[in-house]
């Protein structure tokens, strides 16, 4: 009896100092409100720490204006183009279907209606073995890894004269290849900050490509897009007119070794097909890509967005300074303790 009365005591909930009893879920509720954030509280913290805010947050903005002010202006020139090679295709593949199987065991390749030279040519566009060569072309290096910024007045740009000396040509560039150690930069880390500044996208619903190009100077901008349009039609032309004449000669041969007329026949047709590809290629010079919105000189800026870089530093500038007023509060707190 006396082990049952001690448990049930146990289990009685506990008394106040009048000696009356309250549940046990009183202090479960009063420990919770005790962790529930004091809205108020919060607010005058807030509020008392308002100039620290405020002067983080000016500050950030100032900082940014600074920065953006400092950023030079990038100029974007556009063309707009169109493929000219549909009729080709069209035919081609006509072609394909009649004798697509005896010009493969020939070794000629009619391509049939999977040939699509323009995403040949923009896949090739994104190349490095293109770029490269475009690079070095038009002798590209100087202004994309040296230009520090545009004289409007003179046309002309500023190189850094700690990266490149344009008097003498010569670079004190600190590759960051493995392999090679030389002054100047290698092609790789060119093309990488080449394809920062192009682009090459194609609408599948009407068919338009655009090719665009970012520069300090919108006159450069807009030289580049020129010459990426003529140097891809350049160089789809030279390839098809290489392939073009290794086919035409090598059914030549074989419709010398051909005694059956039929097979001749089709040899003649196959070699009429080249002789077309080839001489389409010679005449036409917006040979795969044509031109219908030729790109222009920029007047506009593409970037920077000097208002929204403020804006965005203005509002880190906030975050950073609530952040700093709470953690002023949690130390006061701390040390109350």
């Amino acid at each position: 009896m006396e082990n049952t009365s001690n448990k049930q005591r146990n289990e009685e909930p506990p008394l106040t100092p009048k000696g009356v009893f309250v549940p046990e879920q009183f202090y479960s509720m009063q420990s919770a409100n005790d962790d529930e954030i004091d809205l108020r509280e919060l607010w005058m913290v807030i509020w008392k720490g308002k100039w620290i805010i405020a002067g983080v947050t000016v500050l950030a903005a100032i900082i940014g204006l600074y920065i953006s002010l400092n950023m030079p202006n990038i100029y974007k020139s556009t063309a707009s183009l169109i493929s000219t090679t549909s009729q080709e295709q069209s035919s081609t593949a006509a072609l394909a279907a009649r004798f697509g199987g005896l010009a493969s065991m020939a070794g000629v390749n009619l391509g049939g209606g999977s040939l699509d030279k323009t995403s040949m040519a923009i896949e090739m566009l994104k190349s490095h073995t293109f770029l490269s060569e475009f690079i070095e072309k038009h002798e590209l290096k100087p202004m994309l890894m040296a230009s520090k910024s545009w004289d409007a007045e003179a046309n002309k740009i500023i190189y850094d004269k700690n990266t490149y000396a344009q008097e003498t040509k010569v670079w004190s560039w600190q590759t960051s290849s493995q392999w090679k150690r030389e002054q100047e930069p290698t092609n790789q880390e060119a093309v990488k900050v080449l394809l920062n500044n192009i682009s090459v996208s194609q609408n599948k619903e009407s068919g338009l490509v655009n090719i665009s190009a970012t520069h300090i100077s919108p006159y450069i901008a807009q030289q580049w897009v020129q010459w990426l349009v003529e140097d891809i039609n350049q160089h789809m032309r030279r390839q098809d007119i290489s392939e073009a004449e290794k086919s035409i000669g090598y059914l030549k041969a074989k419709l010398e070794q051909t005694p059956l007329a039929e097979m001749q026949k089709i040899f003649y047709e196959l070699i009429e097909a080249q002789t077309k590809t080839k001489m389409l290629a010679e005449l036409r010079e917006q040979y795969v890509l044509k031109i219908i919105d030729a790109p222009t000189v920029p007047e506009l800026k593409d970037k920077p967005k000097r208002a929204l870089i403020c804006v965005m530093a203005a509002l880190l500038g906030g975050v950073m300074g609530l952040a700093l007023v709470f953690l002023r509060g949690a130390l006061k707190n701390e040390k109350m303790r």
